[in-house]
């Protein structure tokens, strides 16, 4: 489910039919009252993006239809969105076809403070305290909610235990650890770590954060400009000078072909790809947080996921925040099928996640305790402005392209305006 991954599938019982909003985003959609021949008197529109896995929007569909049964006030029309959903969204709460009910990856509090959508706190109740801290603190802007988490994505590193147990090698627990790991296993044409096309992914993040240093501070202070996350960026360049890493191939990070090909021994990635790795492997695979930088330092995986949020500037907001009161807070049962039906993802209710059995044991449960112990989440300032500005200068530090001190630097004066424009001062 992550938000890379946009293949379109279509089968079971969805017809559906065309529509065209905001003037050029083309999306595929279904109501629960087609014909508006029920008693509903609301129509809510509900995005979702295009999730990869299969099955996963005949899945919403089907919630939709439990949801106006329950209420049968209140149809549902599901519209699936594919290609670049970020923009798509974003273009569209500019007009009056703005959804009622979206779900955002990586939470921007910038939507909060504009007063695009509405608070949720009322919806939680008594389950508030169900909810794991990542998943409250990720929707969380001045003290009020404004989203639920659907799933947690909980990303880290896979490797293929024959590969480093035939070379020698522990798995790492430090980034020297992995460094050397990677140089090890790069042999002639074959490289030992693929992190991304790019040859960063998400490893300039964690590198700060593997150091003891921070992207952004609650108050909004960029924090990526420090010298700690200065020394990891520059050691993070290490792989690349090593060239142990493995660039340009055929599907990025989010898919594990690159490790169940054999065509690397470690890879970065996420949960959703444990299904794939294990049916391609069996046992044959681990898992870990990023390493540790160095003295200080703590290891990291990222926790990413999906939240639904309501349109506070939409004229169905009571009925809006019914839904997504009834889908992501009162059923368990759908929370846990979403999570863990279609790929594999963490149910952010702890006691949902506790009883979803594929969960349980194996790496998919030391996944799970890895994002208990070492999960940390982009900060809600952590906008597409302010990660091109880092990305930027963090692909520029680790391909040896200028000075990493200025390079940062300059970064970091440039994200902080767009900070301060987010927060209006």
């Amino acid at each position: 489910m992550s938000a890379r991954r946009f293949e379109l599938s279509r089968r079971g019982f969805l017809t559906g039919s065309l529509l065209i909003t905001a003037g050029t985003v083309l999306t595929t959609a279904c109501s629960t009252d087609p014909d508006g021949s029920s008693s509903a008197g609301t129509t809510l529109n509900v995005w979702y993006h295009a999730y990869g896995e299969a099955g996963a929007q005949q899945a919403v569909l089907r919630y939709a239809k439990e949801f106006t049964k329950a209420n049968p006030d209140v149809a549902v029309k599901v519209t699936w969105v594919p290609g670049d959903y970020a923009g798509k969204l974003n273009a569209t709460l500019l007009t009056d076809a703005a959804p009622d009910v979206f779900e955002i990856g990586d939470f921007s509090e910038s939507l909060a403070r504009r007063g695009q959508i509405a608070a949720l706190d009322e919806l939680y109740g008594d389950a508030r305290s169900d909810f794991n801290t990542n998943a409250i603190e990720s929707v969380t802007v001045d003290g009020k909610l404004y989203g639920v988490k659907m799933v947690d994505d909980v990303m880290m590193l896979y490797y293929r235990k024959s590969a480093l147990a035939k070379a020698g090698i522990n798995p790492p627990t430090t980034f020297d650890e992995l460094a050397a790991a990677a140089k090890a296993l790069s042999t002639g044409k074959s490289k030992g770590l693929f992190l991304g096309n790019d040859g960063v992914g998400d490893s300039a993040i964690l590198s700060v954060w593997s150091n003891g240093g921070d992207l952004v501070s609650p108050d909004g202070k960029v924090e990526f400009g420090s010298d700690r996350a200065l020394e990891a960026l520059k050691g993070l360049k290490r792989l690349h000078d090593d060239k142990s890493l493995l660039l340009g191939f055929t599907t990025d990070w989010w898919d594990p072909s690159a490790l169940t090909q054999g065509v690397v021994p470690m890879q970065w990635s996420g949960l959703w790809a444990m299904p794939a790795v294990s049916s391609a492997l069996g046992d044959d695979f681990g898992v870990l947080p990023w390493p540790a930088f160095g003295a200080g330092g703590t290891r990291a995986v990222r926790v990413g996921g999906w939240s639904s949020c309501v349109n506070a500037k939409g004229g169905k907001v009571a009925a809006a925040k019914k839904f997504v009161q009834w889908l992501w807070i009162r059923q368990s049962g759908l929370q846990q099928d979403f999570g863990g039906s279609y790929g594999l993802h963490v149910p952010p209710r702890t006691s949902v996640a506790a009883t979803a059995k594929k969960l349980a044991t194996g790496p998919a449960k030391e996944a799970v305790g890895l994002a208990s112990k070492y999960g940390k989440h982009n900060p809600g300032t952590w906008d597409t402005a302010v990660s091109s500005v880092f990305n930027g200068a963090a692909a520029k530090i680790v391909g040896g392209h200028g000075d990493p001190a200025a390079l940062l630097a300059a970064a970091a004066e440039k994200a902080q305006h767009e900070i301060d424009k987010q927060l209006g001062r």
